[in-house]
């Protein structure tokens, strides 16, 4: 049976060649899109952060991740907005895969100890 809702996860990388305020106006266009359209999970801003390469002679991006549950074709919506919208470095959804806490595997046992033969004697000596 299909799942109605799946757990996403979209990171999006702000420019900030238009200021700052340009930025706390898109971060509030998307999370009230998300809120609209999904259930919105949480917003954890990472801040200004250098990029690892220049992108559109840039070096600095404002980072935001966005983590949402909605229907499986809303995200491809939401990219296409994003794609759109001027002012988006660079942005990637993925599906969350929610994990079990690691068990801890048992260690193994030490080397056992050799064994004296009846005559006192170890290992054929």
């Amino acid at each position: 049976m299909a799942k109605l809702t799946e757990k996403y996860e979209t990171m999006v990388v702000f420019s900030l060649k238009n200021g700052e305020e340009q930025v706390e106006g898109l971060k509030a266009k998307f999370s009230e899109l998300l809120g609209s359209n999904a259930e919105l999970v949480g917003v954890s801003e990472w801040g200004k952060r250098r990029l690892a390469y220049p992108i559109n002679y840039e070096t600095e991006g404002y980072y935001v991740l966005y983590g949402f549950d909605s229907k499986p074709d809303f995200p491809m919506e939401f990219e296409r907005v994003l794609n759109i919208t001027d002012g988006i470095l660079r942005f990637l959804t993925v599906l969350r895969i929610e994990r079990a806490a690691a068990v801890p595997k048992p260690e193994p046992d030490p080397k056992p100890e050799p064994v004296a033969a009846p005559d006192g004697k170890i290992g054929g000596e």
